[in-house]
Protein backbone atom coordinates (compact mmCIF):
# COMPACT_ATOMS: atom_id res chain seq x y z
CA UNK A 1 0.00 0.00 0.00
CA UNK A 2 2.79 2.56 0.91
CA UNK A 3 4.48 1.70 -2.25
CA UNK A 4 1.55 2.09 -4.40
CA UNK A 5 1.15 5.69 -2.54
CA UNK A 6 4.46 6.44 -3.48
CA UNK A 7 4.08 5.76 -6.85
CA UNK A 8 0.91 7.94 -7.06
CA UNK A 9 2.68 10.97 -5.26
CA UNK A 10 5.51 10.84 -7.78
CA UNK A 11 3.04 10.34 -10.46
CA UNK A 12 1.78 13.63 -9.71
CA UNK A 13 4.95 15.80 -9.13
CA UNK A 14 5.33 17.17 -12.22
CA UNK A 15 1.70 17.99 -12.88
CA UNK A 16 1.48 19.87 -9.21
CA UNK A 17 5.52 21.60 -9.63
CA UNK A 18 3.94 22.79 -13.00
CA UNK A 19 0.59 24.28 -11.47
CA UNK A 20 3.28 25.99 -8.70
CA UNK A 21 6.11 27.41 -11.09
CA UNK A 22 2.86 28.76 -13.84
CA UNK A 23 0.01 29.23 -11.55
CA UNK A 24 0.59 29.81 -7.99
CA UNK A 25 4.03 31.54 -8.23
CA UNK A 26 2.35 34.11 -10.82
CA UNK A 27 -0.31 34.68 -8.36
CA UNK A 28 1.04 35.61 -5.42
CA UNK A 29 3.29 37.90 -7.85
CA UNK A 30 0.14 39.48 -8.76
CA UNK A 31 -1.14 39.75 -5.60
CA UNK A 32 1.83 41.45 -4.27
CA UNK A 33 1.68 44.00 -7.06
CA UNK A 34 -1.73 44.38 -6.37
CA UNK A 35 -0.57 45.50 -2.63
CA UNK A 36 1.56 48.53 -3.82
CA UNK A 37 1.03 51.93 -5.67
CA UNK A 38 2.24 53.36 -8.64
CA UNK A 39 4.62 55.99 -8.94
CA UNK A 40 4.93 59.11 -11.07
CA UNK A 41 6.38 57.22 -13.71
CA UNK A 42 4.38 54.40 -14.20
CA UNK A 43 6.73 51.96 -12.13
CA UNK A 44 5.46 49.85 -9.27
CA UNK A 45 6.18 50.96 -5.27
CA UNK A 46 5.77 48.07 -2.68
CA UNK A 47 7.25 50.26 -0.08
CA UNK A 48 3.59 50.70 1.88
CA UNK A 49 2.12 47.82 0.67
CA UNK A 50 -1.93 48.62 1.75
CA UNK A 51 -5.40 47.04 0.52
CA UNK A 52 -6.35 50.61 -1.40
CA UNK A 53 -6.33 49.25 -4.70
CA UNK A 54 -9.01 46.27 -4.06
CA UNK A 55 -11.38 49.30 -1.98
CA UNK A 56 -10.71 51.03 -5.36
CA UNK A 57 -11.37 47.71 -7.31
CA UNK A 58 -14.86 47.05 -5.07
CA UNK A 59 -16.47 50.79 -5.52
CA UNK A 60 -19.98 50.76 -7.57
CA UNK A 61 -18.30 52.52 -10.98
CA UNK A 62 -16.90 48.58 -11.28
CA UNK A 63 -20.63 47.39 -11.09
CA UNK A 64 -21.88 47.72 -14.95
CA UNK A 65 -18.32 46.88 -15.91
CA UNK A 66 -18.68 43.68 -14.16
CA UNK A 67 -22.13 42.78 -15.08
CA UNK A 68 -21.32 43.54 -18.73
CA UNK A 69 -18.47 40.99 -18.35
CA UNK A 70 -21.05 38.46 -17.14
CA UNK A 71 -23.60 39.35 -19.55
CA UNK A 72 -21.46 38.70 -22.63
CA UNK A 73 -20.12 35.43 -20.85
CA UNK A 74 -23.36 33.91 -20.07
CA UNK A 75 -25.10 34.76 -23.37
CA UNK A 76 -21.47 33.27 -24.70
CA UNK A 77 -21.79 30.36 -23.00
CA UNK A 78 -25.48 29.49 -23.72
CA UNK A 79 -25.40 30.31 -26.98
CA UNK A 80 -22.14 27.82 -27.92
CA UNK A 81 -23.64 24.91 -25.79
CA UNK A 82 -26.87 25.12 -27.50
CA UNK A 83 -25.27 25.39 -31.03
CA UNK A 84 -22.78 22.49 -29.93
CA UNK A 85 -25.07 19.82 -28.15
CA UNK A 86 -26.46 19.05 -31.43
CA UNK A 87 -23.28 19.10 -33.66
CA UNK A 88 -21.17 17.03 -31.17
CA UNK A 89 -24.45 14.62 -31.08
CA UNK A 90 -24.81 14.31 -34.69
CA UNK A 91 -21.20 13.43 -34.80
CA UNK A 92 -21.05 11.16 -32.22
CA UNK A 93 -24.39 9.04 -33.58
CA UNK A 94 -24.24 9.34 -37.39
CA UNK A 95 -20.71 10.70 -37.61
CA UNK A 96 -19.10 7.02 -38.31
CA UNK A 97 -15.57 6.85 -39.87
CA UNK A 98 -15.37 10.05 -39.91
CA UNK A 99 -15.79 11.29 -36.56
CA UNK A 100 -11.94 11.97 -36.38
CA UNK A 101 -12.05 13.89 -38.98
CA UNK A 102 -15.49 15.90 -38.57
CA UNK A 103 -13.72 16.49 -34.89
CA UNK A 104 -10.24 17.76 -36.62
CA UNK A 105 -12.61 20.54 -38.54
CA UNK A 106 -14.25 21.52 -35.15
CA UNK A 107 -10.29 22.14 -34.21
CA UNK A 108 -9.88 23.69 -37.52
CA UNK A 109 -10.11 27.57 -36.22
CA UNK A 110 -7.55 26.92 -33.06
CA UNK A 111 -4.78 26.49 -36.35
CA UNK A 112 -5.72 30.66 -37.23
CA UNK A 113 -5.05 33.61 -34.73
CA UNK A 114 -7.57 34.72 -32.50
CA UNK A 115 -7.02 38.22 -33.83
CA UNK A 116 -7.33 37.44 -37.34
CA UNK A 117 -10.34 35.22 -37.02
CA UNK A 118 -12.71 38.31 -35.19
CA UNK A 119 -11.04 40.48 -37.99
CA UNK A 120 -12.77 38.37 -40.18
CA UNK A 121 -15.91 39.06 -38.64
CA UNK A 122 -15.69 43.11 -38.53
CA UNK A 123 -15.69 42.07 -42.39
CA UNK A 124 -18.68 40.18 -42.44
CA UNK A 125 -20.68 42.56 -40.00
CA UNK A 126 -19.41 46.15 -41.11
CA UNK A 127 -22.24 48.45 -43.21
CA UNK A 128 -20.98 47.44 -46.28
CA UNK A 129 -19.83 43.72 -44.80
CA UNK A 130 -21.39 40.27 -45.87
CA UNK A 131 -24.62 40.03 -44.05
CA UNK A 132 -25.57 43.48 -45.11
CA UNK A 133 -25.11 42.64 -48.89
CA UNK A 134 -27.13 39.64 -48.49
CA UNK A 135 -30.02 41.14 -47.04
CA UNK A 136 -29.57 44.07 -49.61
CA UNK A 137 -29.44 41.75 -52.47
CA UNK A 138 -32.41 39.61 -51.22
CA UNK A 139 -34.62 42.74 -50.94
CA UNK A 140 -35.29 42.06 -47.20
CA UNK A 141 -33.66 45.99 -46.31
CA UNK A 142 -33.21 49.11 -47.91
CA UNK A 143 -30.14 50.64 -45.97
CA UNK A 144 -27.36 49.07 -44.28
CA UNK A 145 -28.40 47.41 -40.38
CA UNK A 146 -25.67 48.24 -37.90
CA UNK A 147 -24.09 45.12 -36.84
CA UNK A 148 -20.66 46.09 -36.10
CA UNK A 149 -19.53 47.68 -32.81
CA UNK A 150 -22.97 46.67 -30.70
CA UNK A 151 -23.64 43.89 -28.30
CA UNK A 152 -24.64 41.18 -30.90
CA UNK A 153 -21.31 41.68 -32.78
CA UNK A 154 -19.21 40.65 -29.50
CA UNK A 155 -21.51 37.70 -28.33
CA UNK A 156 -21.24 36.40 -32.17
CA UNK A 157 -17.73 36.92 -32.28
CA UNK A 158 -16.90 34.86 -28.90
CA UNK A 159 -19.42 32.44 -29.51
CA UNK A 160 -17.71 31.48 -32.91
CA UNK A 161 -14.69 31.63 -31.10
CA UNK A 162 -15.05 29.83 -27.92
CA UNK A 163 -18.10 27.07 -29.66
CA UNK A 164 -14.87 23.95 -30.16
CA UNK A 165 -14.23 24.07 -26.51
CA UNK A 166 -18.19 23.38 -25.89
CA UNK A 167 -18.44 20.61 -28.47
CA UNK A 168 -14.95 18.71 -27.64
CA UNK A 169 -16.46 17.51 -23.61
CA UNK A 170 -20.10 17.36 -25.24
CA UNK A 171 -18.61 14.55 -27.60
CA UNK A 172 -17.13 12.99 -25.25
CA UNK A 173 -20.05 13.00 -22.66
CA UNK A 174 -23.06 11.98 -25.80
CA UNK A 175 -20.23 9.17 -27.28
CA UNK A 176 -20.13 7.45 -23.87
CA UNK A 177 -23.38 7.54 -23.49
CA UNK A 178 -24.93 3.88 -24.22
CA UNK A 179 -27.21 3.69 -26.68
CA UNK A 180 -29.53 0.67 -25.43
CA UNK A 181 -30.44 3.22 -22.42
CA UNK A 182 -32.32 5.41 -24.84
CA UNK A 183 -33.51 2.38 -26.36
CA UNK A 184 -34.65 0.66 -23.45
CA UNK A 185 -37.13 4.23 -23.30
CA UNK A 186 -38.30 3.89 -26.42
CA UNK A 187 -39.45 0.57 -25.52
CA UNK A 188 -41.09 1.86 -22.49
CA UNK A 189 -43.08 4.50 -25.00
CA UNK A 190 -41.01 7.13 -24.59
CA UNK A 191 -41.56 9.24 -27.26
CA UNK A 192 -38.21 11.01 -29.15
CA UNK A 193 -38.69 14.72 -27.02
CA UNK A 194 -38.90 12.96 -23.48
CA UNK A 195 -36.24 10.16 -24.20
CA UNK A 196 -33.91 12.56 -24.59
CA UNK A 197 -35.32 15.14 -21.77
CA UNK A 198 -35.66 12.41 -19.22
CA UNK A 199 -32.39 9.69 -20.31
CA UNK A 200 -30.17 12.07 -23.11
CA UNK A 201 -29.62 15.42 -21.31
CA UNK A 202 -30.00 14.12 -17.47
CA UNK A 203 -26.90 11.66 -18.49
CA UNK A 204 -24.51 14.02 -20.31
CA UNK A 205 -24.87 16.73 -17.82
CA UNK A 206 -21.89 16.37 -16.79
CA UNK A 207 -20.54 17.07 -20.33
CA UNK A 208 -22.75 20.46 -20.46
CA UNK A 209 -21.05 21.59 -17.50
CA UNK A 210 -17.58 20.85 -18.71
CA UNK A 211 -18.54 22.49 -21.35
CA UNK A 212 -20.34 25.65 -19.94
CA UNK A 213 -16.83 25.62 -17.17
CA UNK A 214 -14.49 25.21 -20.89
CA UNK A 215 -16.40 28.21 -22.90
CA UNK A 216 -17.17 30.88 -19.39
CA UNK A 217 -13.64 31.48 -18.21
CA UNK A 218 -11.80 31.74 -21.20
CA UNK A 219 -15.31 34.51 -22.08
CA UNK A 220 -15.19 36.91 -19.20
CA UNK A 221 -11.43 37.12 -19.70
CA UNK A 222 -11.76 37.99 -23.43
CA UNK A 223 -10.61 41.49 -24.03
CA UNK A 224 -10.18 40.89 -27.81
CA UNK A 225 -13.29 40.33 -29.17
CA UNK A 226 -15.27 43.16 -26.96
CA UNK A 227 -11.79 45.82 -28.04
CA UNK A 228 -12.52 44.85 -31.90
CA UNK A 229 -16.21 44.39 -32.67
CA UNK A 230 -17.59 45.86 -29.84
CA UNK A 231 -16.18 49.35 -30.02
CA UNK A 232 -14.43 52.04 -27.75
CA UNK A 233 -17.93 51.99 -26.16
CA UNK A 234 -18.25 48.51 -24.96
CA UNK A 235 -16.67 48.29 -21.34
CA UNK A 236 -15.83 44.93 -19.89
CA UNK A 237 -13.80 44.12 -16.76
CA UNK A 238 -10.90 42.51 -19.33
CA UNK A 239 -10.48 45.26 -20.97
CA UNK A 240 -10.59 47.98 -17.86
CA UNK A 241 -7.59 45.37 -16.94
CA UNK A 242 -5.53 45.37 -20.46
CA UNK A 243 -5.74 49.53 -20.13
CA UNK A 244 -4.37 49.67 -17.13
CA UNK A 245 -1.87 47.72 -17.82
CA UNK A 246 -1.16 48.68 -21.99
CA UNK A 247 -2.29 52.37 -21.47
CA UNK A 248 -2.55 54.05 -17.84
CA UNK A 249 0.79 52.09 -16.42
CA UNK A 250 -1.33 51.60 -13.21
CA UNK A 251 0.08 48.12 -12.83
CA UNK A 252 -0.97 47.81 -8.76
CA UNK A 253 -4.78 48.90 -10.04
CA UNK A 254 -4.77 46.60 -12.59
CA UNK A 255 -3.44 43.49 -10.82
CA UNK A 256 -6.33 43.98 -8.05
CA UNK A 257 -8.92 43.74 -10.87
CA UNK A 258 -6.90 40.88 -12.14
CA UNK A 259 -6.38 39.24 -8.89
CA UNK A 260 -10.33 39.42 -7.71
CA UNK A 261 -11.52 38.14 -11.13
CA UNK A 262 -9.08 35.33 -10.90
CA UNK A 263 -10.44 34.55 -7.65
CA UNK A 264 -13.85 35.05 -8.77
CA UNK A 265 -13.22 32.71 -11.46
CA UNK A 266 -11.82 29.72 -9.23
CA UNK A 267 -14.74 30.18 -6.91
CA UNK A 268 -17.38 29.58 -9.40
CA UNK A 269 -15.39 26.51 -10.96
CA UNK A 270 -15.10 24.96 -7.59
CA UNK A 271 -18.43 25.44 -6.67
CA UNK A 272 -19.36 23.85 -10.33
CA UNK A 273 -17.27 21.07 -9.97
CA UNK A 274 -18.94 20.56 -6.63
CA UNK A 275 -22.29 19.98 -8.61
CA UNK A 276 -20.72 18.04 -11.30
CA UNK A 277 -19.42 15.80 -8.65
CA UNK A 278 -23.00 15.54 -7.21
CA UNK A 279 -23.89 14.47 -10.67
CA UNK A 280 -21.96 11.99 -11.32
CA UNK A 281 -21.54 10.79 -8.25
CA UNK A 282 -25.20 11.35 -6.63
Amino acid sequence: MTRGRTRDATLLMPGIAWLVVFFAVPLAIIFVVSLGARDQFGGVVLDDLSLRNYARALEPDFVPTVANSLRYAVLTTVFSIAIAYPIAYWISRYGGRRKTLLLVLVMLPFWTSWVVRTYAWMTILRDNGVVNGILEGAGLIDQPITLLNTDLAVVLGMTYGFLPFAILPLYVSIDRLDPALVAAARDLYASGRAAFWHVTLPLTMPGVIAAALLTFIPAIGDFVTPDILGGAQTTTIAKVIQTLFLSSKDWPFGSALGFLLIVATIAGTVATLRILRREVIG
